[in-house]
């Protein structure tokens, strides 16, 4: 018994370290995307644009097989063309957070590029008109309001990526889903998998909470 909970302990420290760090490198990769969509260059927007467009269009299994197998293809191409020799081999648990990340930080540039958009331009006139520099306009004017209508839809996702996580599990990344289900197949015993619901369950729950505490805190006029 001791050893099962050890185990799945492990599990959900896989699943909060997959997590953690693909919202490391999602929300910050995101901005770039989205100015990059926001581009008034037509060949930075367009492809952009179509990355966006092919990322989001696809499953995030499929994306997860690509990214970890890919290189591997490409290594043994190259060793029989010409002859490198070499051995190297994509990390499952980097792939993961690779493929999570890009994932994630596409629908995070669409939230921000809607947060931006929504802000009316009236408001850089506005303060071009009372002497604030571009800098100033953005950082005390215009990024306030975009985090804030921007935390319903970050929310969400968020959520969503909680749950994203038994994904991993695809290229071999034994998350706490995965290890519920051994454990659970090993002892003949549905435990596990409820143990891996409740985790779920009260992640959601605290990312949930979070950010409505964060939505009522930037609710300045109520």
């Amino acid at each position: 018994m001791i050893r099962q909970i050890s185990t799945l302990f492990d599990g959900c420290i896989i699943s909060l370290e997959v997590f953690a760090l693909t919202l490391l490198f999602s929300v910050p990769l995101g901005f770039p995307l989205a100015a990059g969509r926001m581009s008034r260059n037509k060949i930075v927007s367009g492809s952009v644009n179509a990355f966006l467009l092919v990322i989001r269009g696809t499953p995030l299994m499929l994306q997860l097989i690509l990214v970890y197998f890919t290189p591997g293809f490409i290594i043994k191409y190259l060793n029989e063309v010409y002859g490198l020799g070499i051995t190297a081999r994509l990390d499952r648990f980097i792939a993961a957070i690779i493929a999570l990340s890009v994932n994630y930080a596409c629908y995070f540039a669409e939230i921000y590029r809607g947060g931006f958009q929504s802000i009316p331009q009236g408001q850089y006139e506005a303060s071009k008109v009372l002497g604030y520099t571009e800098k100033q306009t953005f950082f005390r004017i215009i990024l306030p309001q975009v985090i804030k209508r921007i935390i319903p839809p970050m929310g969400n996702e968020v959520i969503t990526l909680v749950k994203d996580t038994a994904l991993v599990s695809v290229i071999g990344v034994v998350e706490l889903l995965r290890t519920a289900q051994t454990i659970s197949s090993k002892y003949f015993s549905t435990t596990p998998i409820f143990v891996a619901g409740l985790f779920y369950f009260v992640m959601n729950w605290v990312v949930s909470t979070a950010f409505i505490a964060l939505e009522k805190k930037l609710n300045y006029y109520k």
